[in-house]
C-alpha cells in the first residue's frame, strides 16, 4: 500500500499505551498491516509496531531473513502479532545491542529475557502461542515494548553502552537505523 514515515523518539504517540484491537480481518487492519510491512521492508527493519507509524493500536509485525542491519542474527519467521501477552520463561536476562527505527543512528545494550512465551492473535483472529529464545525473543520484547510506550533507551542500565552507531562501530558499514 504505502511506505509510512516512522515517528522518532520524542513524539508523544510513542509514549502512549496502545489500544487493543477488537475486530479482526477488516480492510482497515489489513491496510495497516500492509503499510507496516512495506515500511519495515523499505528500512531493513526486523520489526515494527503500529505506534511507530502513528497508529496507537496493539499491533506488531516482525521477521528477519538476511538483513544488513543484523548480519549475524538467526532467522525469525514473519509474524503478525495483535494484542500480545508476553510471559518470561526464565529469570535469565542477557544484554545485547539494539537499534530502533524510531531512534535512528543509535545503538544501545539492552537487557532482555532470554526465553519467553508470546501469545496473541493474527490478523484473522487466529490464536498464536509460541515459546522462543535468543534473537527472536529479543525482537518480540522490543516490538511489544512500543505498545506500552517504552523505547529501548528506557531499558538501558549502563549509558556507557549507548551511542551513535558510526562511533560505536566505526569499522562496520551500517544501513539506515
Amino acid at each position: 500500500m504505502a511506505i509510512k514515515s516512522v515517528l522518532k523518539m520524542g513524539d508523544p504517540c510513542l509514549l502512549q499505551v496502545a489500544n487493543k484491537i477488537e475486530t479482526f480481518n477488516t480492510p482497515e487492519l489489513n491496510n495497516l498491516l500492509q503499510d507496516m510491512s512495506d515500511t519495515m521492508v523499505s528500512l531493513n527493519g526486523a520489526g515494527l509496531a503500529a505506534p511507530q507509524i502513528g497508529v496507537s493500536l496493539q499491533v506488531v509485525i516482525f521477521g528477519i531473513e538476511k538483513n544488513p542491519r543484523y548480519p549475524d542474527a538467526e532467522e525469525v519467521p514473519f509474524t503478525v502479532l495483535i494484542n500480545p501477552i508476553l510471559t518470561p520463561l526464565t529469570k535469565k536476562m542477557e544484554e545485547d545491542w539494539e537499534g530502533c527505527l524510531s531512534v535512528p543512528g543509535m545503538r544501545g545494550k539492552v537487557p532482555r529475557f532470554t526465553e519467553l512465551r508470546y501469545q496473541g492473535m493474527d490478523q484473522y483472529g487466529q490464536h498464536i502461542d509460541r515459546c522462543v529464545n535468543g534473537f527472536h525473543a529479543r525482537v518480540v520484547q522490543h516490538e511489544c515494548d512500543h505498545l506500552q510506550g517504552i523505547l529501548y533507551p528506557m531499558r538501558i542500565t549502563d549509558f556507557r553502552t549507548f551511542g551513535f552507531t558510526d562511533v560505536l562501530f566505526p569499522d562496520q558499514i551500517m544501513m539506515t537505523e
